[in-house]
Formats: structure tokens, C-alpha cells, sequence
């Protein structure tokens, strides 16, 4: 083995991310450890996110994948994947002054070119937040595809989806029938947080979800309703 993790990056329910040093080329990288436990290098295959990340890499604005590592005898597996400055959660966290405009319209900018590529290419993300959204001095990326789907595959979706404060409304109020537009309705919710350093549908559960965005949106026209009813 070649590379010396030097620190931990983050720790989430699927895996922990560790920045690691590459002896080979001297360069520094993220590596993603998968808490699960694989049987084959056909399941390593069959990941969602192994399988999103070669099918957009490589785009400017989506976080690269360098290498698959997997351990058969310890089913271990690892993604590593370029190193990140920070992501925009931690870019505005305790922030006392907004963000420069340019910078806003910049990093927006190239966050919807983020979503367009991976809609166009039959991907949806389902967990736009500022924790998935990387950055590194001017340069936006989306990354985690860990709840990714195709935009093709059969609804309902049943699995837990997005983080609740960037859910969008048909998540919440129908078994499972949203589409890829979701992500865009997470992406207002990002931009609305990177302009006033606030969220801005902070709900504490489910309904006070719903609640707080029938405060700001106001009630759907009948005809939205009917959908949802359906």
C-alpha cells in the first residue's frame, strides 16, 4: 500500500472520509471508506455511486473519482476521489458578512451546470446540500452519489431521500412520485442559505417541513393539489 491517511474529513452513516497522502505521486486525496461489507468486485460494481461517478466523470463541476480500491479477503472497499478545500456548509458556517455577489452568481452558476450534466446523462442526485457541494478556491463540484438514481428507473422510490431541510414539496407529500426536478428545488435552497447565511426551510420534522414552506410558497394552486392527490 502506498497511501498514508494523515487525517479524517468527515464521518457519515455510510462511510468516513479520510484525506490521504499518495506516496507515488506525492499529492494529497480524499478517500471515501464504504462501511459496508462487499462479496464481489461485481457488487463493487453495481454501486450507484461507482457507476454515476464513471459515467460523469470527467466535468468540471463534478468531483472526480481517481480509484476504486477493494479488498476481497477483507470486502473492504475505498473510492479515492481529488481533495477539496472545504464544502460550502463549512465556506459560511458562522460567517458574519455575505459572500460577494460575484461569488454567489459564480458558484451558482456552476452548480446548475453540475445538475444540468448529470440530468442530461439520466442521473438524479436526491441529496443537493451545502455538505455535498465542494469547494476549492473558485471552483465549485457536486459530489457524495451515495442517493442517486436514473432518471429512468420506476417510481415509486421508497428509499430515504435528501436531507429534510432541502427536500422538495412531492417528497414529502406523496409515496415515493418525484423526479429529478427535486434537485432543483434543493438547489434554491442552497442558494437562498449562500446569499442570507440562513436555511430556508429549517424544519424540525415531517410536518413543521411542510409547514414552513407553506409559510413562504403559500398554498399550491388546485390543480398542484389534484397531482399530489393522485
Amino acid at each position: 500500500l502506498k497511501n498514508i491517511a494523515v487525517g479524517k474529513i468527515g464521518e457519515g452513516t455510510f462511510s468516513d472520509v479520510l484525506k490521504m497522502l499518495n506516496l507515488r505521486d506525492g499529492k494529497y486525496y480524499a478517500c471515501k471508506h464504504m462501511k459496508q461489507h462487499f462479496e464481489s468486485i461485481e457488487q463493487v460494481n453495481n454501486l450507484r455511486e461507482i457507476q454515476a461517478l464513471r459515467r460523469l466523470n470527467p466535468h468540471p463541476n463534478i468531483l472526480m473519482l481517481h480509484e476504486v480500491i477493494f479488498d476481497k479477503k477483507a470486502g473492504s472497499l475505498s473510492l479515492i476521489c481529488e481533495l477539496m478545500d472545504m464544502n460550502i456548509y463549512e465556506l459560511i458556517r458562522g460567517r458574519k458578512k455575505p459572500l460577494p455577489e460575484k461569488k454567489i452568481i459564480s458558484y451558482m452558476y456552476q452548480l446548475c451546470k453540475s445538475l444540468d450534466h448529470i440530468h442530461r446523462n439520466g442521473i438524479f442526485h436526491r441529496d443537493v446540500k451545502p455538505e455535498n457541494i465542494l469547494i476549492k478556491q473558485s471552483t465549485l463540484k457536486l459530489g457524495d452519489f451515495g442517493s442517486c438514481r436514473s432518471i429512468y428507473s420506476k417510481q415509486p422510490y421508497t428509499e430515504y431521500i435528501s436531507t429534510r431541510w432541502y427536500r422538495a414539496p412531492e417528497c414529502l407529500l406523496t409515496d415515493g412520485y418525484y423526479s429529478y426536478k427535486m434537485d432543483m428545488w434543493s438547489a434554491g435552497c442552497v442558494f437562498y442559505e449562500i446569499t442570507s447565511l440562513q436555511p430556508l426551510f429549517p424544519g424540525s420534522n415531517e410536518l413543521d417541513q411542510i409547514s414552513k414552506i407553506h409559510d413562504i410558497v403559500g398554498t399550491p394552486a388546485k390543480q398542484t393539489l389534484t397531482k399530489f392527490k393522485q
